[in-house]
């Protein structure tokens, strides 16, 4: 092994060690346009379940607009209001391997062959009607789609904190609520989208009170040989 490969490790580690949910923000500190860019690339680029990509990120720098969502968010209290990105996590409801979405990005992003677009969509169609039972209510397919949205969340933080910059993602919010003051905003298309989670991005006002703790790696590890 290098020592240029157990430094990157090293350097990884440390990063998940140096994260934690920071609840209040430096208000002062602010994010530069070109680390959160590259904060937003990680997400872009993560991977999802078929590549169907059923997700879209809400950058709210609207202080009017963070002081609705603390409203109805409990758990952003002092995030909200000191981060110096909030990110809004969509995910799509429209993302059945025969919507126009999905055909559309099979057709026009992937740029596959009219044949290859028709064996993947009964493929794919398959996939979610019968392996994972997507079709059974629009709250399963939509979870789906949520859950893609949590693998760019989670690179989203550990790009975040390779640079130094610290996060707190948050589920502390009525869906309903933070649902309609989008849609006030028409910042939401709830036919195509739903709220899935949020972000808050910055540099920490103080170091955090306990140190880092997780269950063993006994606790969490299985192996089957």
């Amino acid at each position: 092994m290098s020592m240029n490969h157990s430094i990157k490790k090293q350097e990884i580690i440390n990063a998940y060690m140096f994260r934690h949910a920071t609840k209040v923000f430096d208000p002062t500190k602010k994010i530069s346009d070109d680390d959160f860019e590259f904060i937003l690339e990680t997400g872009r680029l993560s991977p999802s379940s078929l590549g169907f990509e059923p997700l879209k990120f809400l950058v709210i720098q609207n202080m009017d607009i963070r002081e609705k969502l603390k409203e109805v968010s409990f758990g952003g209290q002092g995030q909200l209001p000191t981060a110096s990105h909030l990110v809004i996590f969509l995910a799509r409801k429209d993302a059945k391997a025969n919507s126009d979405y999905v055909q559309n990005l099979l057709k026009n992003v992937k740029k596959l062959p009219e044949t290859v677009v028709a064996n993947m969509t009964k493929a794919y169609g398959n996939f979610q009607e019968v392996d994972f039972k997507l079709y059974e209510s629009e709250r399963a397919l939509f979870d789906w789609a949520s859950k893609q949205t949590y693998i760019a969340l989670g690179n989203m933080l550990t790009a975040a904190a390779l640079i130094g910059i610290d996060s707190c993602p948050m589920e502390g919010f009525n869906m309903d609520k933070v649902t309609e003051v989008l849609e006030n905003e028409g910042l939401l298309d709830s036919e195509k989208f739903g709220v899935s989670v949020m972000a808050a991005f910055g540099y920490r006002s103080e170091e955090p009170a306990r140190e880092k703790s997780r269950q063993s790696r006994e606790e969490v590890v299985q192996w089957i040989n």
